[in-house]
């Protein structure tokens, strides 16, 4: 049973993982969207961008660099850009990795927003943020976030939320749901579009280490332990409508198996070929 819905501590500090592997035509946009983000989110103290350039044989993380230096809020963000070796230890849960920028065990979608997670937690520690006043959000490389996205969240944080999962729209002609998506606020779970508080994040132990469906995994574990996980932020992440993936399960195989490959393609500029990491489908009520 979840929670009751309570006003909670505002967050002070917020910061955002992104997986990506090989998305050299997509990383500048989603970078610069996020660090719009996050600069535009009011009450912070300390802020921050994890980039798991994971496995990239392209141009991404150096392209993500690039990027964050070259931003307006490049001196208010902290950045960091990691590109992972898969690890050697047994992978018991990956709560953490054996040395810096290693994941530990079979490098996963759920093992990488887990790299970038706990990354994102020591940065914001080191500049003094709390856990219980600590948002981390995560969305996908192959897309970009509204300017609006990352104060939304907070204000849903501000309210009592513990978890907030919102919907993605796509990156087409009229800026459709996925398929099957109801209306919101009955959003189904993205990675694209997913925050949790960071004592909720650390209580659960994290992210399972899965190769699709990472994100319906935290959920779910967020549930079981009583914690408040809501719909909302519709509308403020705009994704790649591509049906071939990164990862198996994810929101190119829901719109593959959908039958949208006619849907329109995004044009020159927008997030192209490819797909987000994390699975698609349960709402989250």
């Amino acid at each position: 049973m979840s929670r009751t819905m309570r006003p909670g501590a505002a967050p002070s500090a917020a910061g955002v993982l992104v997986p990506a592997h090989d998305e050299e035509g997509t990383i500048t946009a989603c970078v610069r969207s996020v660090l719009t983000a996050l600069d535009h989110a009011p009450g912070l103290t300390a802020r921050a961008l994890c980039v798991v350039a994971d496995r990239c044989s392209d141009a991404t993380a150096a392209l993500a660099r690039a990027a964050a230096a070259t931003h307006p809020a490049a001196d208010r963000v902290r950045v960091t850009v990691l590109e992972p070796t898969a690890g050697v230890a047994p992978l018991p849960g990956c709560r953490s990795a054996p040395r810096p920028h290693e994941v530990a065990g079979p490098v996963t979608i759920g093992a990488v927003r887990e790299l970038a997670a706990v990354t994102l937690a020591a940065l914001l520690a080191a500049d003094g943020a709390a856990p219980a006043t600590t948002w981390l959000l995560g969305t996908d490389a192959d897309g970009t976030v509204a300017p609006g996205w990352v104060a939304a969240h907070l204000a849903l944080a501000a309210a009592g939320a513990d978890a907030v999962a919102g919907g993605v729209v796509l990156d087409v002609p009229g800026l459709p749901r996925p398929p099957g998506e109801p209306a919101p606020p009955e959003h189904p779970v993205y990675g694209a579009n997913l925050g949790v508080r960071a004592d909720a994040w650390a209580a659960v132990g994290g992210f399972p280490p899965l190769a699709c469906g990472e994100d319906h995994g935290l959920v779910a574990r967020l549930r079981a332990g009583g914690y408040r996980v809501v719909a909302g932020a519709p509308a403020t992440v705009r994704t790649s409508a591509r049906t071939r993936g990164r990862a198996r399960g994810g929101l190119a195989d829901l719109l593959r198996d959908a039958g949208a490959a006619a849907l329109p393609q995004a044009g020159p500029g927008q997030a192209g070929p490819g797909a987000g990491a994390g699975g698609a489908g349960r709402p989250v009520a």
